[in-house]
């Protein structure tokens, strides 16, 4: 068995493409050796900023010989049949068997073929992986016409030490490679993976992309702890600059005093996103004056020029954010509102300042559904809530949106609620986000989500697909979290009416379509999706949802989640299991003489036609149980209502063992369908229990 190790060399790759790169490199080269018929025992990819490796054990050293049998046509079939059929496999006629069929005798093509050696067979499998390699952005270099995500400089291509030959654009393979660009660029050959390991960290290139990883948060730690801080963990930066640096050195830098003055998100986002700096935080969370800067090699001076440089950077950068924090404050939130009046919302539903006028009434109609909430306070949060989104800061780094304006309403006095509110409304962004629980910071975050899945529910722009260019799928999850999270009891069809009508006051009536209603319980179905797929993580089945959801669109979350619990418990029960099993038989037995006869058996039972005492005490348990369900119902005591249920299984075992439903009279069977069919009703009282599987 054989050992493969292939290694694209180029200029640096961009951090966003490397791991994808190197997961494709691996797919599309076993691919193409499982296609030739070439097995292997494990395949392993590796990427740096510049170089993708892969590494495959246990090859054969040749293809496998194949015996192909191709059957033709008869003995005795006219010329142009067979002539076609020699053709087609390249044989004479002499060199085919004759073989016996049930049909008589025909003529039958063995076609062997030898296997050929692996190293022969690599280079086409391996160009052709090299040419569909997906990159999302390529280019081309020098006077050679192949496409590359960066200039290729070299290619490593080696079967248990010796070379594969092959050719691509420019580059022919050899058995050598480089090490770090500034710290080891001389070539050195390689015999094997293990030999390619080392002397790559001989050469200060750790190939492995997680040990780079781990290599750059633990010294992170250790830097920033001797600072006498704690590292900001960021697992997106972390993987960004582990594919930055292939010789990581980490070295600590100094934030100037004139710049604490500056909200730290501010200074954090701006070190972050400009110059891939980590930050370090005080014991109390606050940030620290320091940065964590990962170089890309060493320095003789222990890295004090490397520090100093970036600190001067870093300068002018906080610099900038400094000038942004200024100007924005000398402004209030009220005077940036009339510029959103020029910020487009969609094309369909109008500007951001029309949002904002739309959330002012619907966070008001909330305000007066949530306890705590205060009517004033939250429509003044949604007044001033997009603000910031004309402000020097937010228009810099988008991804501060909300956090700025709550500064910015700190800063003018405004209310500790409606500050946090402004804040929060963007809240919760996916399922890792906190959810706000302050009322009117509830009450607004729930405001803006449904104004914009109405809007677009209205115009038509749903989710298709995988496809959700606005984040519908995200908004709708996170008013199911305000939701279920905040116990809050709110019908959501009159919510999204509600909606409806700050669209038709703040846009015209023509932003609202004729068929209101409809596009309302169909953006209900939506959520019981959404609220599907919430649940799953619980351990709550899809099919309890549709149950419960079915019986008139339930569109009271806190109440529906409690009747999927009740039933629930009712389903893990053997009452429950079994009454369930005793529905479906009732049911289909109601089903299949409905269809028969042509006729509905929905009406009432006559109690003078019942004659076995099993289908009397049935009837007789019916009616109290159907009361106490109702009841039950009403008072939403969903697990009272299970155990009303519960107690039917006694009498319907009991007339499923006695009772012949298609009985002789034709009278007492129509009477005993009834029953039967009483019996789908009182369970359908919770739960359509014909949505349930298995």
């Amino acid at each position: 068995m054989a050992e493969l190790l292939l290694e694209l060399l180029s200029e640096e790759i961009p951090a966003r493409m490397q791991v994808r790169a190197a997961d494709d490199l691996k797919r599309l080269v076993t691919d193409g050796l499982k296609n030739a018929g070439l097995g292997f025992s494990i395949a392993r990819s590796y990427v740096t900023p510049r170089r993708l490796a892969l590494v495959i054990d246990g090859l054969p050293e040749k293809q496998p010989d194949v015996r192909e049998e191709r059957k033709g046509p008869k003995v005795g079939a006219p010329d142009k049949a067979i002539q076609g059929f020699l053709g087609s496999t390249g044989l004479t006629l002499e060199e085919c068997e004759i073989q016996e069929g049930k049909k008589g005798s025909f003529y039958v093509a063995v076609i062997e073929k030898k296997g050929q050696d692996t190293v022969a067979v690599l280079p086409e499998i391996l160009v052709a992986a090299l040419n569909d390699l997906p990159w999302p952005k390529s280019m081309k270099w020098g006077s050679n016409s192949l496409k590359w995500v960066r200039p290729l400089q070299n290619i490593l291509c080696i079967m248990n030490g010796a070379v594969v030959p092959f050719t691509f654009g420019p580059i022919t393979s050899c058995g050598y490679t480089r090490g770090h660009r500034f710290l080891a660029p001389k070539e050195f050959s390689v015999d094997d993976f293990a030999s390619y390991a080392a002397l790559l960290r001989e050469h200060k290139v750790i190939l492995d992309q997680e040990e780079r990883k781990e290599t750059i948060h633990e010294v992170a730690k250790a830097v920033a702890k001797q600072e006498g801080f704690i590292l900001k963990e960021d697992e997106g930066l972390l993987n960004e600059v582990s594919g930055l640096v292939e010789w990581p050195m980490i070295h600590a830098g100094q934030i100037d005093d004139a710049f604490m003055a500056v909200p730290q998100e501010c200074l954090i986002t701006s070190m972050r996103s400009h110059q891939k700096y980590f930050s370090c935080l005080k014991e109390d969370g606050s940030l620290a004056p320091r940065f964590i800067v990962v170089a890309n090699k060493e320095a003789p001076d222990g890295g004090k020029a490397i520090v100093a440089g970036n600190e001067r950077v870093l300068r002018a950068r906080l610099s900038d954010a400094k000038f942004f924090w200024d100007q924005d404050l000398k402004k209030n939130l009220e005077d940036l509102l009339p510029k959103l009046d020029d910020m487009l919302f969609h094309a369909k539903l109008g500007s951001m300042g029309q949002k904002v006028k739309r959330l002012e009434k619907l966070s008001g109609r909330l305000a007066e559904m949530i306890d705590g909430a205060d009517l004033g306070k939250a429509c003044k949060a949604a007044h001033l809530a997009k603000a910031d989104l004309v402000s020097e800061m937010v228009y810099e780094f988008p991804e501060l949106q909300g956090i700025m304006g709550e500064y910015y309403a700190k800063h003018k006095g405004e209310d500790e609620a409606v500050s946090k509110a402004i804040a929060e409304h963007y809240s919760p962004q996916g399922p890792g986000d906190a959810c706000p629980s302050a009322p009117n910071s509830v009450a607004v975050a729930m405001a803006d989500k449904v104004d914009t899945l109405v809007g677009f529910w209205s115009i038509d722009e749903k989710p298709t697909g995988s496809k959700d260019p606005f984040a519908l799928r995200r908004a709708a999850l996170g008013v199911i979290r305000l939701i279920l999270e905040n116990n809050l009891r709110l019908n959501l069809l009159k919510v999204f009416s509600d909606a409806h009508t700050a669209y038709s006051t703040v846009n015209g009536l023509s932003a609202v379509p004729s068929n209101t209603a409809e596009n309302e319980r169909n953006l209900l179905h939506f959520f019981a999706d959404r609220l599907k797929v919430y649940l799953k993580d619980k351990g709550i089945a899809h099919d309890l949802i549709t149950a419960v959801f079915e019986k008139g669109d339930e569109d009271d979350l806190v109440r529906l989640m409690a009747r999927v619990e009740a039933l629930k418990e009712f389903l893990a029960s053997d009452d429950g299991a079994n009454l369930v099993a005793a529905y479906r038989r009732a049911t289909n037995i109601v089903r299949i003489e409905e269809k028969k006869d042509g006729a509905k058996y929905d009406g009432a039972v006559d109690a003078s036609l019942l004659e076995e005492e099993a289908e009397v005490k049935l009837f007789e348990k019916l009616e109290p149980v159907m009361g106490d369900l109702d009841a039950a119902l009403k008072e939403e005591q969903f697990t009272v209502a299970m155990g009303a249920l519960a107690s039917l299984r006694g009498p319907v075992d009991a007339f499923f063992d006695k009772v012949t439903v298609n009985c002789q009279s034709a009278d007492v069977r129509v009477n005993r369908l009834r029953l039967l069919s009483q019996i789908g009703r009182a369970l359908d009282g919770l739960a359509d229990f014909s949505k349930l599987e298995g």
